[in-house]
């Protein structure tokens, strides 16, 4: 019997992953977590509905990583979205598809997510060590012998790296990955927060805090030209904006952000009308409710919060009644519907990021098995690497990929695993 000594270092999402799949595969396995017990961020992902996966093909999936999403393919190859639900429901968890492939547990309860894994790497004969935090990986001539904690030194074979990022640090997730990667010679690509919320200048989005948008259009404006677009749901807050929409666009705001870009905002609020139906609507609207005034002829086009806000940016007075509207302020009414423009000031904080951009570099990480080509018996999984994806279930289905990997690779030493 394979008689490896294997650390995980991490109790989240791709840790729990791998210290299940590593003793599965014969190694002796201790887990150590740095808070009380594991799986804290976990619990609370997704609003604490837990978004698992998504049922998108691999090819598709990849492009929700942008350009480090190749290094994925073969992680994905080995255990991707249908091995994960089929081994999920193997734990008596119900799953359930929503909108846009999105995979949840049917309970809606993050929490029986983390129970189950916790459940199963314990039946795999994981031993689970908390409240541990690891303050130095040890080597000898080159690969891991070990890890020094605050009280002892454990020796052994092979250590996982699967610390997370440096988001939602009241759960463990503080970056100490980055610094113990650092510390056997990996580079560290410049950290920063992904699926972050934005904030917009001024105080143009504070009457409309909690109004909540569906099928809209938003276009990301690099120095006034445009980058990039989505499509679907975004929310209002006192600060500025959030919601998948805008944390989808976040990542390319906050680099465009550190290098001094103008960033901006243009979301089209009637994107199934184009520039002629929405004429002919505002022509049959303001014609057919010519008595009545524009704070309330508006309510048939804009929820009520939003209303302020459009007769502010069109210079339109609310008491104005609808017949008597210009043939220049409906042409403002239409370009605002099409283009209301948001100018971007900044960010969110990590504390309020779902995930961390930037990590080990990727070219530092052999894809086939999780190990580390500057340090062997050097292993990483999930966010402490150089990968963030899109909100939508990516994320945690890269973590549990690349630990099942890691898991696997650890346990049969730097052989490839099957």
């Amino acid at each position: 019997m394979n008689k490896r000594r294997i650390i995980v270092i991490g109790g989240g999402a791709a840790g729990m992953m791998a210290a299940g799949q590593a003793a599965a595969a014969g190694a002796r396995v201790l887990l150590v977590e740095k808070m009380n017990r594991p799986g804290r961020k976990l619990a609370i992902t997704g609003k604490g509905r837990c978004n698992l996966t998504n049922i998108a093909e691999i090819k598709e999936f990849i492009t929700h990583f942008g350009p480090n999403g190749r290094f994925l393919r073969q992680a994905f190859s080995a255990f991707f979205a249908p091995e994960l639900m089929a081994f999920l429901e193997e734990q008596g968890l119900e799953l359930v598809n929503e909108r846009g492939g999105r995979v949840f547990p049917a309970g809606g309860k993050a929490p029986e997510v983390v129970r189950g894994l916790q459940q199963w790497m314990l039946r795999c004969g994981v031993e689970l060590k908390t409240s541990t935090p690891v303050e130095l990986l040890l080597t000898t001539n080159g690969r891991i012998s070990g890890v020094l904690t605050k009280n002892q030194t454990l020796p052994c074979d092979g250590v996982i790296l699967a610390t997370g990022g440096a988001s939602y640090a009241a759960t463990g997730s503080s970056g100490d990955g980055y610094r113990l990667a650092a510390s056997v010679g990996h580079t560290i690509v410049p950290i920063r927060p992904a699926l972050v919320p934005l904030e917009i200048a001024g105080s143009l989005t504070t009457p409309m805090d909690g109004l909540d948008l569906r099928n809209v259009t938003v276009r990301l404006l690099v120095n006034g030209k445009r980058s990039r677009q989505e499509f679907g749901e975004m929310s209002f807050t006192k600060f500025g904006v959030t919601g998948p929409v805008i944390l989808t666009l976040s990542g390319e705001v906050v680099d465009g952000l550190r290098t001094g870009a103008a960033m901006a905002l243009s979301i089209d609020l009637k994107p199934a009308l184009d520039e002629q139906k929405l004429e002919a609507r505002l022509l049959r609207d303001l014609e057919g409710r010519n008595k009545e005034q524009m704070g309330s002829v508006l309510r048939g086009l804009l929820p009520g919060e939003m209303i302020p806000v459009c007769l502010r940016c069109t210079d339109i007075p609310a008491d104005r009644p609808a017949g008597q509207v210009t043939a220049k302020e409906r042409k403002r009414l239409k370009t605002w519907l099409k283009d209301f423009r948001l100018p971007i000031s900044g960010h969110r904080p990590f504390s309020e990021a779902i995930v961390t951009a930037g990590g080990v570099d990727l070219k530092e990480v052999d894809p086939r098995t999780m190990e580390s080509r500057k340090t062997q018996g050097l292993y990483m999984a999930g966010e402490v690497l150089d990968i963030q994806g899109d909100t939508g279930g990516y994320n945690l289905q890269a973590a549990f990929s690349t630990g099942w990997l890691a898991g696997r690779a650890a346990a049969l030493g730097s052989d490839t695993p099957e």
